[in-house]
């Protein structure tokens, strides 16, 4: 069965901090409220529990899980709610000890009651939730699964599927790189080019240009408000921000007032190599800051990696390509949603199911293969980028400190950064035809090595730095 998997669907917007964690539970609360509603339930509920299993019980706390699944049930959408708002309709639901349900209806609603974490795992995903409404005299109850990069499942719904055989409205069905290779090669077109006619078969050009900039502007603005942002993250650990005085000691006292002019201001800065690492470095940091506190960003594929593809995206714009506009942002950003649906189709984006690896390991993928395209590569280069980059992160484990999405997933997403600039550089450098490793095979070899990983290594905090290093030590 193909799978048709839009770049919207790998780029979305949504609030952090954690894409599987956050985004997702939100996603399955408003389809909780849907599903009520079609039941003709909603104004009957008295009483909403919510049953969070596995690694959204064990980390749930650190990754603002509770909370998500507060403002999913509130009616709130994570895509346009004002994030100064969130923290206010949290604060009533505790104070008061009640929700109100879809924005419509109030009920009594208190965290420790009804919010339970249950440590057991359910069969079918890492990340299980099981949402219950109760009536005077019923209750109704439907359990989601979110697998990472705020994709959220129904067990029954996967298995409808796969008995219909629902097939791909893309014209260019895709399922593995290979399948990508062979269109471009047939088609004469380079990847983003078979992305668009794909796109296209689903909206129309200019919905498709509009909603690319949206997302590149809201990127644009998470690095601004990230690099003019200064003090402790959430949480308890005590993190300092640190792209703030990165930032300023990098672009020192220059003017500007919005984030386009910030951008063509450091497009105009001098910049030497050990700048060109403190630069991505500071655009990545800065992401990662705002979706640790709870702020706007944009999914890419999931929210502990949304740092990796702007800074890359930012490092083309001011270092590499001062002419680049957005003919060149949205190429970049189409190879990089498809690159990262074939990571999703052939492992996974899920933490709780591949361990950092398919969240940093498949974001570095994805912005070394958009960066070799828009420098001028090949469709097998690009290919080859994305295998470098994932070569490179095979293994890689979620232990954040805490559950929280801090240490040491910030710092990781400068490394996947850098990581996919050079892996572009290499593969630019490199006879495509000389390529051992296809990126299929490392794709297959990512989903093998997340199976063969300990469960404490894929965001439980039961291993790695979340025990070598507790709360106090930060």
């Amino acid at each position: 069965m193909e799978e048709c998997i839009s770049v919207f669907d790998m780029l979305k917007i949504g609030v952090g901090p954690s894409s599987s964690h956050t985004l997702g539970p939100w996603r399955a609360a408003e389809r909780f409220l849907s599903e009520l509603n079609q039941e003709n339930l909603l104004d009957k509920v008295i009483r909403v529990q919510v049953d969070l299993y596995g690694s959204l019980s064990l980390t749930g706390k650190g990754h603002a899980t509770d909370f998500a699944v507060i403002l999913g049930l509130s009616g709130q959408d994570p895509e346009y709610i004002p994030i100064e708002h969130i923290d206010q309709i949290i604060s009533s639901v505790k104070k008061n000890a009640e929700i109100k349900l879809g924005n419509q209806y109030l009920i009594p609603f208190t965290f420790e009651k009804d919010i339970i974490f249950n440590r057991n795992f359910l069969p079918f995903h890492a990340n299980g939730l099981t949402f219950t409404a109760f009536t005077s005299n019923s209750e109704f109850s439907s359990t989601f699964y979110s697998i990472g990069g705020g994709f959220v499942v129904k067990e029954e719904r996967v298995n409808a599927k796969k008995k219909l055989q629902i097939k791909c409205a893309f014209p260019f069905l895709i399922q593995n790189a290979d399948d990508l290779l062979n269109f471009c090669t047939s088609e004469n077109k380079s990847i983003s080019e078979i992305v668009y006619e794909n796109e296209k078969s689903m909206r129309s050009e200019g919905e498709i240009h509009t909603e690319i900039m949206r997302i590149w502007n809201t990127m644009l603005e998470c690095m601004y408000i990230g690099c003019h942002s200064e003090g402790i993250l959430p949480g308890g650990l005590n993190v300092r921000r640190r792209a703030f005085d990165m930032h300023q000691g990098l672009i020192g006292l220059a003017n500007y007032e919005s984030p386009q002019e910030w951008l063509e201001c450091i497009r105009k800065t001098e910049v030497k190599f050990r700048q060109i690492l403190k630069w991505v470095s500071c655009f990545a940091l800065a992401v990662n800051e705002v979706n640790a506190a709870l702020g706007r960003v944009v999914t890419a594929p999931t929210n502990g990696s949304a740092g990796v593809i702007p800074a890359v995206l930012m490092y083309y714009l001011v270092i590499e390509n001062h002419d680049a506009g957005e003919k060149e942002i949205k190429q970049f950003l189409m190879v990089a949603g498809e690159i990262g649906s074939l990571f999703k189709k052939g492992s996974t984006i899920s933490a709780a199911m591949g361990g950092c690896q398919a969240e940093i390991g498949v974001s570095s993928a994805m912005a070394a293969a958009a960066l070799c395209e828009v420098m001028g590569g090949t469709p097998e280069q690009v290919q080859m980028a994305a295998e470098i980059a994932m070569e490179h992160h095979l293994g890689l484990t979620c232990d954040p400190i805490g559950g929280l999405v801090q240490i040491p997933c910030i710092e990781r997403n400068t490394m996947g950064a850098i990581k996919a600039i050079n892996a572009a550089e290499l593969a630019m450098e490199t006879d495509a035809k000389n390529a051992k490793v296809p990126l299929d095979k490392v794709i297959d070899t990512m989903w093998q090595t997340a199976k063969d990983m300990n469960s404490k290594y894929k965001e439980t905090s039961e291993g790695g730095l979340a025990i070598a290093v507790n709360m106090a030590d930060c």
